[in-house]
């Protein structure tokens, strides 16, 4: 909710209220998305070392601060450090919480049978109920006359109660050392594992031991494994896509409407697809579709909603076209994001899980920092040309992502899965 009272409006504020140049919008966009997505490796990793709740306090303090920061920038310099503060603190709070979400979902469909995307469709709704409410704050604080700056204050009082939040409920974890090698169970043990650890351990499976790994060991476990990278470079085209909607989509809004006034509506048809449709379109794809499958759909899909704009005749008040790219780009996120991030458990030893959620965002992160100015670029092009363009990001990721296992879940559900 903090986050998107503040960032559908932040391209606006920087083009008409700081007057910068649509590649400099562009940039300064890509680099609030990269010293995220970015980052999220180092959160990770940290996460990993020390467990999730400092890492998640610190984030949420650090987020308060940028968007106070934020709030008063008249500069580019003083805009850059302060979406630079929000973005890091975002690559330090969420790679924690998105991990043990994950790690929990691993663990609930060990227990109960159901598909581990079931949890991470749940993660994803309830994040997208504050993402709705958040985009009409914004747009509620621009009609009073608040402006910019009430918004980016309205983010950071949200934040504070994030922080007072886990600061209260979260729990205290310690992190442990593992020995180098763990010992193999002799045969008996492995076909019987219910007694392999006392009843007092059986009895509290919610209890996760976290790690303290070498670095180097770590990161090499992570970055070179194969299928895990082609999982990133997919996972990275549908960040790019998304991306656009806070630079392409705004430029078709008001190219359409001659203002943005109509932008904080689309953003919450957006969140509330999710919220009214994650959970039953997971329900369906999770039984009978592999989580591969549901990658390569998704990314299809999101291809999809960028070649309609320009094929899609104008409607009440010109808002047809955007609202068909929201639609299109929102069902391919509900099926393609818990299905990524079912795969990673499927991909990686648990003890690396932290660094290697981190690192699912942050090869996205260098994409989009990439992709951002090229696309900023691109909206001086014809609106063919343009969204033709910005189309065949994700289908290339639709392409890559044939080419993984197609993991657990659905009738793949006996699927070996690939260690790191």
């Amino acid at each position: 909710m903090g986050f998107y009272a503040v960032l559908p409006y932040l391209a606006t504020h920087l083009g008409s209220g700081l007057g910068m140049a649509g590649w400099l919008v562009g940039l300064v966009l890509g680099l609030r998305t990269f010293s995220q997505q970015g980052l999220f490796v180092v959160g990770g990793a940290l996460t990993d070392r020390y467990g999730p709740r400092p890492v998640v306090l610190t984030g949420c303090a650090l987020r308060i601060a940028g968007f106070g920061w934020l709030a008063f920038a008249g500069s580019t310099a003083t805009v850059i450090g302060a979406v630079l503060l929000i973005g890091f603190a975002a690559a330090l709070f969420s790679p924690a919480v998105e991990s043990e979400a994950a790690r929990e979902a691993v663990r609930h469909e060990r227990d109960t049978g159901a598909p581990r995307a079931h949890v991470l469709a749940l993660f994803s709704a309830a994040g997208q109920a504050g993402a709705f409410l958040g985009p009409l704050l914004g747009s509620l604080l621009l009609l009073l006359g608040g402006g910019f700056r009430a918004a980016c204050l309205a983010g950071a009082l949200v934040f504070v109660a994030v922080l007072t939040g886990h600061a209260r409920l979260m729990p205290h974890t310690t992190p442990v050392r593992e020995p180098a090698q763990e010992p193999t169970p002799p045969p008996a043990q492995a076909q019987h594992p219910a007694q392999e650890q006392p009843p007092a351990q059986q009895s509290a499976p919610h209890v996760v031991t976290r790690t303290a790994q070498p670095a180097r060991s770590s990161w090499r476990a992570v970055f070179a494994n194969r299928p895990f990278l082609l999982l990133c470079l997919a996972y990275s085209t549908y960040l790019v896509a998304y991306n656009q909607l806070y630079l392409s989509l705004p430029v078709e809004v008001e190219r359409a409407t001659g203002s943005q006034a109509a932008l904080g509506w689309l953003f919450a048809l957006s969140s509330l697809l999710v919220v009214v449709a994650q959970m039953p379109v997971t329900r369906c794809s999770a039984r009978r579709i592999a989580p591969r499958t549901a990658l390569v759909t998704g990314l299809a899909v999101v291809a999809a909603g960028f070649a309609a704009v320009p094929l899609t005749p104008a409607g009440p008040g010109g808002l047809l076209p955007g609202a068909a790219l929201v639609v299109l780009l929102t069902l391919g996120q509900m099926l393609l994001v818990p299905a990524a991030r079912g795969l990673v458990p499927d991909l990686v030893e648990d003890r690396h899980l932290g660094l290697a959620t981190g690192a699912l965002s942050s090869v996205s992160g260098v994409a989009v920092l990439v992709g951002s100015a090229a696309t900023g670029a691109l909206l001086e092009a014809s609106a063919p040309v343009r969204w033709a363009a910005l189309a065949a990001v994700p289908l290339a990721g639709a392409l890559l992502a044939f080419t993984l296992p197609a993991g657990r879940g659905g009738k793949e559900q006996g699927a070996r899965a690939v260690t790191g």
